[in-house]
């Protein structure tokens, strides 16, 4: 991490990454696209998130999460940024002369050797099947259906653990705390994800976060009676009832909002709701 010298009010906030560790190199061509802005609207035109638009500039990388190059050996060429997701990714190359990218794994090197199959090696980069893992394995990019892609997992630092295989199912801690229950079959990664320093950013000033495509967040108690369920009074004001609301006037916190209740049945133990 790189702590700037405070010569403004935003610069002693801040908190930035050191990327000397990634090589020096633009993204590859074939690999880019163009992703069209939303703005938080849907096909309709109609605002869904708020707070969204603006923003830089960006190209997105198309990032192989199914990883379907079974027994094939890949070379790791770099290690990159990606504008659109916090962790780092890689750039490898198979021996057939393809290249993807890839979510990029602690302890992964430039010049190392991965390779995708059904049992491999136990090595951070190699991916295989949820059977094969030994207990105690940290892995990432984990599939949620056999011969889909990794869905599970995907963010700067994380990973999950197995903790134990029984009758075609593996047990996996989830980073939330929750423990679920995958398919055997299922292909996962071996590792934890890079970046794990993510969460230690500090913008420093409002101006990073419109880089970003952030727009404002304004209050609730701020706002008038006719634009929030917290508006109006006279002064500074509290919220004005027992528990906090949206501005369309549903209970905001302590709310379950799980809807895919068909998956309840792999799910162990609930993860701890703060």
């Amino acid at each position: 991490m790189k702590r700037y010298k405070p010569i403004t009010p935003s610069r002693r906030q801040a908190i930035k990454e050191d990327f000397s560790i990634l090589s020096k190199k633009k993204p590859e061509k074939s690999l880019v696209t163009y992703l069209h802005k939303k703005s938080g609207r849907n096909n309709q035109g109609r605002i869904t998130c708020r707070h969204k638009g603006g923003g830089s500039k960006k190209k997105y990388r198309i990032i192989d999460f199914g990883e379907k190059k079974l027994n094939i050996p890949a070379k790791v060429l770099s290690f990159e940024y990606d504008p659109y997701r916090t962790s780092f990714i890689a750039l490898v190359q198979y021996q057939s002369g393809e290249k993807k990218y890839i979510l990029a794994p602690q302890k992964l090197n430039v010049g190392d050797e991965i390779i995708y199959s059904d049992k491999t090696e136990i090595k951070p980069g190699n991916r295989m099947r949820l059977e094969n893992v030994p207990v105690g394995t940290d892995v990432y990019n984990i599939e949620l259906e056999p011969n889909t892609y990794g869905k599970l997992v995907r963010t700067a630092g994380s990973s999950a653990k197995v903790l134990a295989r029984e009758s075609g199912w593996v047990n996996l801690k989830m980073p939330s705390g929750e423990i679920r229950k995958v398919h055997e079959k299922c292909f996962a990664s071996i590792g934890v994800v890079s970046r794990p320093e993510h969460k230690y950013i500090k913008l420093g000033k409002a101006g990073k976060s419109r880089y970003r495509g952030i727009r404002p967040t304004v209050r609730g108690t701020a706002m008038s009676v006719n634009d929030h369920p917290h508006g109006g009074g006279e002064g500074r004001s509290g919220v004005g009832m027992p528990g906090p609301k949206t501005p369309w006037g549903k209970p905001a916190f302590g709310v379950k909002t799980r809807k895919r209740k068909s998956t309840n049945k792999y799910i162990i133990k609930r993860r701890k709701h703060k």
